[in-house]
C-alpha cells in the first residue's frame, strides 16, 4: 500500500521492561511532583470527571435511561482527558513550555488518530459490563421481583442477595482488571508513538502479563484511591485523578523502552 505524503511513518513497537515496586513508588512520587508543578492542568482535566459525575446525578436521578445515557459519555471523553495529563507530564519531562493552547491542541488533534478507537472500545466494554451486571442481578434476585430494591435493602441481606453482591464484585473486578491491562500503557503509548490501537492494547496486555504483581498492585491502588476520592461528592477526584494520571505516564516510561 502506498503511504500518503502527510501520513506519519509507523513507529516500531517498544520493548517491554521489568518494573519493580520501587519503580512504582517512584512513578507515584513523580506524578505528585508533576501535579504540584502544573496544578492548573491537573485540576482542569480532573474537573471533567467531577462535573460529569454531578451531571449523572442531576440528569439521571431516578431515571435509568438518563443514567445510562450520561454515563456513556464518560468512556468517550475519558481517554482525551487522560491524554491531556500525559501530555503535561511529557512536556515537563522534556522541559517544553506548558501553554494552554499547545496542550489542548495536542488533545484536539488526537481525534484524528487512534484515541477515538480506544474510546469506542471502552464504550463497548462498558455496555457489555452493564448487560452482564443486569444478568447477574436477574439470576440471583429474579425471585424477588415484587421487592422494590431501590427503597428496601432487605433483599440484599438475604443469602441470594449477599451471593449476588459477591459475584458482582468478583466479576466486576476481573472485567475491570482486564480493561486496565488493555489500557494502562496503551493510552500513553498512542500519544507518543504512531501505533495502531490494537497493537497498543496487545502490547499493554503483555506488559501487564510480564509485570503481573506490580501491575496488580497498581490496579488495586488506583481502585482504592479512586473509591476513597469519591466519598466527598467526587471532589477528592480533583486531586487523585491528576496524580494517578501523571504517575501512569511515568510508569509507562519505566515499563516500555525503544528497541536499540
Amino acid at each position: 500500500m502506498t503511504q500518503l505524503p502527510d501520513t506519519p511513518a509507523a513507529s516500531p513497537l517498544p520493548d517491554i521492561g521489568q518494573i519493580t515496586l520501587h519503580e512504582l513508588w517512584a512513578s507515584l512520587k513523580a506524578g505528585l511532583h508533576d501535579f504540584r508543578r502544573a496544578p492548573q492542568f491537573g485540576l482542569f482535566f480532573s474537573a471533567i470527571y467531577v462535573v460529569g459525575g454531578f451531571l449523572m446525578l442531576w440528569l439521571g436521578a431516578g431515571h435509568v435511561t438518563w443514567v445510562l445515557a450520561t454515563s456513556l459519555g464518560f468512556p468517550l471523553y475519558a481517554p482525551f482527558a487522560a491524554v491531556g495529563l500525559y501530555e503535561v507530564s511529557r512536556r515537563l519531562e522534556s522541559d517544553q513550555p506548558l501553554v494552554w493552547r499547545d496542550v489542548l491542541g495536542v488533545v484536539w488533534q488526537e481525534r484524528h488518530r487512534q484515541i477515538p478507537w480506544m474510546g469506542a472500545i471502552i464504550v463497548i466494554y462498558f455496555l457489555f459490563w452493564t448487560f452482564l451486571a443486569h444478568m447477574i442481578f436477574a439470576l440471583f434476585m429474579g425471585v424477588s421481583t415484587m421487592t422494590n430494591v431501590m427503597t428496601s435493602y432487605d433483599a440484599f441481606l438475604t443469602a441470594d442477595g449477599l451471593t449476588m453482591i459477591a459475584v458482582e464484585l468478583a466479576v466486576g473486578a476481573a472485567i475491570a482488571f482486564l480493561l486496565f491491562a488493555l489500557t494502562v500503557v496503551s493510552l500513553p503509548l498512542l500519544l507518543e508513538k504512531e501505533i495502531d490501537f490494537i497493537s497498543a492494547m496487545l502490547l499493554s496486555f503483555r506488559t501487564v502479563q510480564e509485570n503481573f504483581f506490580v501491575m496488580l498492585v497498581w490496579a488495586i491502588l488506583i481502585a482504592v484511591v479512586s473509591l476513597i476520592a469519591l466519598a466527598p461528592l467526587f471532589l477528592g477526584l480533583m486531586v487523585a485523578l491528576p496524580i494517578l494520571g501523571h504517575a501512569t505516564w511515568h510508569l509507562y516510561r519505566r515499563a516500555l523502552y525503544d528497541p536499540v
